[in-house]
């Protein structure tokens, strides 16, 4: 049925179209940048960040500690101190407490979200690093480099109820909420999925072309996988199935990845100094959107659900050392003074 131009339909009509495409092109014309630098102070590595919503608070693990860092001050609230050598946070939503993963001493580590105190070590696996909370049987999970396998602590008991052996070398899990937590492979080039009831391995999928995955994420309503990995490429991963679906060009040394349900976006910090931005056109269909200058070696990053922003742990550094018999690849010492956190936010 037509409907004739001057007629009041055919205005609304026209103007939705209208709101429609405005809305659009500020979606498409929307630009990231670095806001704001957070000088934190002390020296030594870090790796993974979190952030807790809620309490305006970014956990950032830093060498032997772990800094909670105000994100509307950018200040220090906290530091979980006596800790060896720290890689991830991982956060009960429906307690009070924290887990680190504490690699250099084979532990896990219970903190108290309010004083910032160390509540209980629990003995896990070889260097825990990737670390997360599995809300469908309130268990954390904590993924051994060395040991390759995984450790599921009860958050009621804070007792080991099972450990996973894996078929490599675990980097970093992300869990659906319905059952299922899953794993990068970083040796094997693949991705396990783990039922959370049994803690039996259900499926084992490749990820060709995708090589030495680290950073995952999830996008739990399409069922879709997000892994980094080296060659500056994101795989896109059907969750229910294991198909690459799609692979994304990122920056080169990606170490993490965040998924922006509200925005249908998907971040990838790169060690080369960018922030890839992609966007999610549909659950199988993906485009770059931009690559932020943040600073070479902002390799790992957080999102905060609740404001948008994107949190990135940097440092400069010195020469390489030489290599010795001992050490044939010795890494450089980030310089004093150095360390930041780049907050990026949308224009």
């Amino acid at each position: 049925m037509s409907i004739p131009l001057q007629s009041p339909r055919a205005s609304r009509l026209l103007l939705s179209f209208g709101l429609l495409f405005a809305a659009c092109s500020f979606a498409s014309a929307q630009q990231f940048q670095v806001t704001d630098h957070w000088k934190i102070p002390g020296q030594g590595r870090w790796d993974y960040l979190t952030v807790d919503p809620a309490a305006h608070l970014l956990y950032l693990t830093h060498g032997d500690a772990v800094e909670a860092i105000d994100t509307k001050t950018g200040k220090i609230a906290g530091t979980i101190s006596g800790l060896k050598g720290v890689h991830g946070v991982a956060l009960d939503p429906a307690g009070q407490e924290g887990y680190i993963s504490d690699g250099a001493d084979n532990t896990v580590v219970v903190f108290d979200r309010h004083t910032f105190v160390v509540k209980q070590k629990i003995a896990a696996g070889t260097n825990p690093d990737g670390i997360a909370y599995d809300p469908s049987t309130a268990t954390v999970w904590a993924f051994n480099g060395r040991s390759k396998n995984a450790t599921v602590i009860d958050t009621q008991s804070k007792q080991v109820v099972a450990t996973i052996a894996l078929p490599g070398k675990p980097e970093f899990p992300a869990a659906d909420g319905k059952g299922a937590v899953f794993a990068n492979i970083e040796d094997m080039n693949e991705i396990v999925r783990i039922d959370a009831n049994t803690h039996a391995i259900t499926a084992t999928w490749p990820l060709a072309p995708c090589e030495s995955p680290s950073g995952l994420a999830m996008d739990r309503a399409n069922r879709r996988l997000f892994s980094v990995c080296d060659g500056k490429i994101m795989a896109v991963v059907n969750a229910d199935t294991g198909a690459v679906i799609a692979k994304v060009t990122i920056g080169d040394g990606p170490d993490a990845v965040a998924y922006d349900a509200k925005l249908k976006l998907v971040f990838a910090s790169n060690g080369d100094g960018t922030l890839t931005v992609v966007k999610q056109k549909s659950p199988d269909a993906y485009e770059v959107l931009q690559n932020v200058t943040t600073q070479k070696s902002a390799r790992t990053l957080a999102l905060d659900s609740a404001t948008g922003a994107i949190y990135l742990a940097a440092a400069e550094f010195g020469p390489r050392p030489a290599a010795a018999a001992d050490n044939p690849h010795p890494r450089p010492q980030s310089l004093p003074g150095t360390f930041v956190v780049l907050v990026v936010k949308a224009k």
